[in-house]
């Protein structure tokens, strides 16, 4: 089989959800404890921070929708502003295939040209098949906070993992839509009053 990126219309919405929802249910991955309705998903699809990407994995044969990966706000404070936090969710039927690795690389670059300068990954514990994709794909080991969590009765530790872009070569791998020419990225100029 062989699978493609690119980013996420508003038909992947239901996709998405089944994918997120089945995660919730089922495992520690996120701490949602209900599964959050479409206008969540329309509020990552609609994204207007230069930062903000919804991306999709699809299987070529069918377009299926494999799996996901966005970028949001990592705090709401403007100094964090160039700090996007990412999350990563796959269909079981493609755990193993790469298709995490695809997301991600996909995902980073279109941060990198998007203009934000560090991305940053939460993974619960014990996971690890998500820390091994995060250490693959360049993300270092920056922090563990211990029994922040609780779901199906148990404490859950967390795990802090951070990607620098600045220097991230481009290798053609982002998902860009046409109107991208008119997308302003991230203002990399700061001003300091004195």
């Amino acid at each position: 089989m062989s699978y493609a990126t690119r980013l996420a219309v508003e038909s992947d919405l239901e996709h998405v959800s089944r994918i997120y929802s089945h995660a919730v249910e089922t495992s520690i991955s996120t701490f949602d404890l209900e599964p959050p309705d479409r206008d969540y998903w329309r509020e990552r699809l609609d994204g207007e921070h230069p930062g903000d990407h919804l991306i999709v994995a699809v299987d070529e044969a069918d377009e299926r929708v494999v799996g996901y990966a966005y970028s949001w706000s990592y705090r709401p404070r403007l100094a964090y502003e160039r700090t996007r936090e990412t999350s990563i969710y796959l269909d079981d039927s493609v755990r193993g295939k790469g298709v995490g690795k695809l997301l991600y690389e996909a995902l980073l670059e279109t941060l990198s040209i998007s203009g934000v300068h560090t991305a940053v990954a939460l993974v619960a514990l014990p996971n690890p098949a998500s820390e091994a994709l995060h250490r693959a794909c360049g993300f270092q080991e920056v922090g563990k906070l211990s029994q922040v969590g609780r779901k199906f009765d148990q404490w859950i530790d967390v795990k802090w993992y951070q990607r620098m872009l600045v220097n991230l070569p481009i290798t053609g791998k982002a998902v860009i839509d046409d109107s991208f020419d008119s997308v302003t990225p991230i203002d990399t100029d700061v001003d300091h009053e004195s």
